[in-house]
């Protein structure tokens, strides 16, 4: 009786720790950072000030558009975010997007299609990636008025004020 109650117990420790060990492999971490744009150029310059106390949100669709999961997290002082997420969504669109700025001269989200401010992101052990870490691109809010160093900055860069490239 005593070794059929050892085996019983074995056994639901075995199958306790698999079922654990599946939750743990279907738990995401994604990460990434919340800059302003005093340039207002859409990418990230020397002039750059990441964002403490922005929040964003990671959203998952199906192709239909039904929300299927989303969870919201706030930068710390080096605006950075991770948002933990449970569970696979291989079959979803997953993306982080801008939802709120701490900062009043720094809070537009450019709307336009092209440039939306959204990080994709895949939520999958099937994709290939080892790690439960998804990394996203770096996400800007528009600061009102560029900055007065950003003419420098984009001729340093080679760029006009306009956007276009500098030729000289």
């Amino acid at each position: 009786m005593a070794k059929s109650a050892i085996i019983l117990v074995s056994a639901l420790c075995f199958v306790s720790f698999f079922g654990s060990a599946y939750s743990i492999n279907d738990r995401f971490s994604i990460e990434g950072f919340v800059y302003c744009d005093t340039c207002r150029t859409q990418f990230i310059t020397k002039l750059t000030e990441f964002l403490e106390g922005a929040t964003v949100r990671v959203e998952c669709k199906e192709e239909n558009g039904t929300v299927t999961f989303t969870k919201e997290a706030t930068t710390d002082a080096t605006g950075s975010y991770k948002i933990q997420v449970d569970g696979d969504h291989e079959d979803e669109e997953c993306q982080v997007v801008l939802v709120k700025s701490p900062r009043p001269d720094c809070a537009e989200v450019d709307s336009e299609s092209h440039l939306e401010q959204a990080a994709k992101v895949s939520i999958t052990n099937n994709n290939g990636i080892v790690s439960p870490i998804r990394t996203t691109s770096p996400l800007g809010f528009l600061k009102k008025e560029r900055l007065p160093g950003c003419a420098q900055v984009l001729k340093e860069l080679g760029i006009n004020e306009d956007g276009t490239e500098d030729l000289d």
